[in-house]
Order: structure tokens, then sequence, then C-alpha cells
């Protein structure tokens, strides 16, 4: 065969095959998928993810009424005497002012009147069961009895902590915010409301007395996800060990997300709070909490070993996390920072400030293993201690111009720097940056952008 030969025969070969290959494409084995039917289940799980995590995330309970309704008696609380319950009750007003929020989208025509006109008592308990009646207080669900109106129990989702709404009606009352902390929300207080701790002091092998001086060290907008497993309730300093509750938004790329150290992805947190925090009904396996010496309330009540033959947990995981990874950075609106000084504090921020070591662009947190020991940031390793690699997160930076929701309480795990300036004092001292006034102002402007 000649070499001119060759070449014709190959060329031949190379045409044919490329006339065939878009046939043999479309011809897959029987009961195979094709790539264009992958691409369309692909995009159709998104879009159902989309909307099963957020009906997963706003409205359910995972069976937690079984515990602050069953155990705690919580709904007795609400209810008060007159409505069959215990106590005074809980008002609207009172709710308002431990930090609950309530969904304007959610309240019945009728009430919504009856709110405009002035008509609804604020300060009645029933207006209260009112509201969990029409699904209306967000992150708590009332289940009633066979008359649709005695309040049975209560259940929490995931929204109770990390939804807050935008006060379009009045402050407390308005539109959903997904991912937000509710900064607000005295989480505390509200269970010190329930007539039966006995759940708590049996865990914690505590009085009563020293589980409501626990639960009421908190204050707004923190709790203790941790008490749970080391009994530690309060810091060597005496202030209390619970932790602000932190954005549930932007967390799409970014490694650890809690305060502290390798408990987990979002979804292993998502498993732990519903299994262990929010005492839903699921499945939840962590041998480090086997560990008498560093969690001896865990290892004593086997609290990585649960085995709920009910699961309602662990097939809403994936839907869940797939929403709370699509939750968006809230942007900075017009007039929250000046442009030019945030320009300049661009330029400080990757290179004299030295931020961006750690706080990586765009995800302004480290891509990869984020965490750091507490030395390293310059302060006490309570926290970090209290997590099984004891090391801090470097918090990805996330709408720290917002100080009226997202940010009130102050910054870091437990609020010690109460503004943009006293974080970036600190780095300066820290670091031994030497940063000039003007220096400072330029890269709080740029913090404010982000």
């Amino acid at each position: 065969m000649t070499r001119r030969f060759q070449g014709t025969a190959v060329l031949f070969v190379l045409l044919l095959s490329s006339t065939m290959i878009p046939a043999t494409a479309q011809m897959g084995k029987k009961g195979s998928m094709s790539g264009k039917d992958f691409d369309a289940a692909a995009t159709d799980q998104a879009r159902r993810y989309l909307e099963e995590g957020r009906e997963t995330f706003r409205f359910d309970t995972f069976g937690s009424e079984d515990f602050w309704g069953g155990k705690l008696k919580l709904h007795e609380a609400i209810a008060g005497e007159k409505l069959g319950g215990k106590g005074p009750g809980l008002s609207p007003e009172k709710a308002l002012e431990l930090g609950l929020k309530v969904d304007v989208n959610a309240i019945p025509r009728d009430v919504a009147v009856a709110l405009d006109k002035g008509k609804v008592d604020l300060t009645d308990p029933a207006s209260t069961v009112l509201l969990l009646k029409a699904n209306a207080v967000v992150g708590v669900t009332g289940f009633f009895g066979e008359d649709g109106k005695t309040l049975t129990s209560v259940g929490i989702q995931c929204a109770v902590c990390h939804s807050t709404v935008d006060d379009a009606y009045t402050p407390g009352i308005g539109h959903r915010l997904d991912g937000w902390p509710n900064r607000d929300l005295n989480i505390g207080a509200i269970i010190a409301l329930a007539p039966d701790l006995t759940a708590f002091t049996e865990m914690l092998q505590i009085s009563e007395a020293e589980v409501k001086k626990a639960v009421e060290a908190w204050g707004p907008g923190k709790f203790d996800a941790e008490l749970n497993l080391d009994g530690k309730a309060f810091r060597p300093d005496g202030k209390t060990a619970a932790t602000l509750n932190p954005p549930a938004f932007g967390l799409a790329g970014v490694n650890n997300h809690t305060w502290t150290g390798a408990w987990g992805t979002v979804s292993y947190w998502n498993a732990y709070v519903g299994n262990l925090e929010m005492h839903g009904k699921g499945v939840f396996y962590d041998p480090r909490l086997d560990d008498a010496e560093k969690y001896p309330v865990a290892a004593r009540t086997k609290q990585g070993h649960k085995q709920d033959q009910d699961d309602r947990i662990t097939g809403k995981l994936p839907a869940l996390h797939f929403y709370q990874l699509s939750l968006p950075v809230p942007k900075p609106p017009e007039g929250a920072f000046d442009s030019a000084a945030a320009g300049k504090g661009n330029t400080l921020f990757n290179e004299k400030a030295k931020c961006a070591t750690c706080h990586v662009p765009p995800l302004f947190t480290e891509p990869g293993w984020n965490l750091h020991k507490a030395d390293e940031i310059g302060i006490d390793d309570f926290q970090a201690m209290r997590s099984p690699d004891e090391r801090y997160r470097t918090v990805p930076l996330r709408a720290l111009w917002e100080m009226e929701k997202v940010h009130k309480g102050g910054f870091y795990h437990d609020g010690r720097f109460a503004t943009l300036d006293e974080v970036v004092k600190h780095y300066d001292q820290h670091l031994k940056l030497n940063l000039s006034d003007q220096e400072r102002s330029d890269l709080i402007e740029y913090l404010k952008s982000i």
C-alpha cells in the first residue's frame, strides 16, 4: 500500500466517523441516559431541591414537637391559664420582645385588617395562639387538638434562629429574610419559660435553678450549641459561653462554617442541630463525642450515636443543604460606604493590612482548611478548645455594612468587638501593621462594601 493510498484511507475513515458520531451519540444502550437527558435531570433536581429545601428550612419541625411540647410543655406557657395552659401566657407583645418574628405574608386577611385598625389585642396570649394557628410565627409551629383551637404542642424549625424579617409592617413583623441571623431572639429566656425543664436537668445533671441561670445568661441573639456536649455554661471570666447566631447566607464554597473548627460541613451542622439542638427525630453519628474528658455530657448520654427509628431528618439533608447554599450575600445599598475611600481600602486589604492572607477574595475565607489557633488571631482559646480541632474558623466576611440585623450584637463569635473600627484596631495592634487613622478609615469603608 502506497503512502498516498494510506493517507487517503485514513482521511476517509475520519470523514466517515465524523458523519456517524452525531447519529450514534443519540443511540445509547437500552435504559441508559443521554447527556442531554442527564443535563435536564440535573436542572430538574436543582429546581426541586431549591423548593423542597426552602420548605424544610421554613416549616419542617423534624418531629421536635415531642421535645418542646411533649417534654418541656412550652405550649402550656404560651397559651397561659385562660387557654388551658399555665401562667400568664405569651402575648404577641411579649413574643416580639423576646425576638420572635412574624411573617406578614402568613397573617390571615381578616387578622391583617383588624391589625391595621388596631383591633387585635397584642397583650392577649389568644392572639399569639391565633398567629400560631396561621403558621405566621417564623420558625415555630403550633399543633392543635381536634377542636382546632386548643394548643397541644409546639415544634421549631431552622428558621427560628437563622431567619428574620424586614420589618415592613412594624418592627418584628414583615417579609422573611432567610439566612439572616435573628440577633433579637432570646432563646434562653424562651427556654426558661417552659413549665418542665427536667430534660435539661437530667441531661446536664444540674438543678433547675442552674439551668435557668445558664440559659438566661445567653441574652438576645446568642445560643450555646455545645452546652449539651461539655456542660460548660460559663467562660473562666464568668461570662456566658454562648455564641452569636451566625449568618446562614453566602456559604457556598466555604469549608468549615461554624465559629470554631472541624465540626464539619453545612450538612454536618444541619444533622447535628436537627438532632441534638432542635431535638428532632433522626440519626446522628459522631464518635468524637465519645471523648468523656472533652465532652462528658455527650459521652454519658451517647449523643454521638443517635438512632431514632422514625428518621425525619436524614432524607431532608440534601435539599436543605442545597437551599442554604443558594442564599446570597445581601448587597450594600446605595450610600452604605464611601466608594473612593473603599477603593483605597481595597488596596490596603490586599497589601499592607494583610487581610487577604486569610480572607481570600471572593470567598473572603481560605479556600481549604480555614482554621487558626487562638494565638494566631490574638484572642483567648476558650471557645476554640470546645471544638474537635481546637481552632477558630476564618469567618467569611459577609454584609459588614449591615449593623441593624446581621451584625447586631457585634463581631467575632461572642460579639467582643462592637464595631468594625474595634476589629481593625485589634489586628493593627496584634499584627503590628502600623496603620494610620486614615488607612483604618479607608479599610473600614472597603469592608462595608463587601
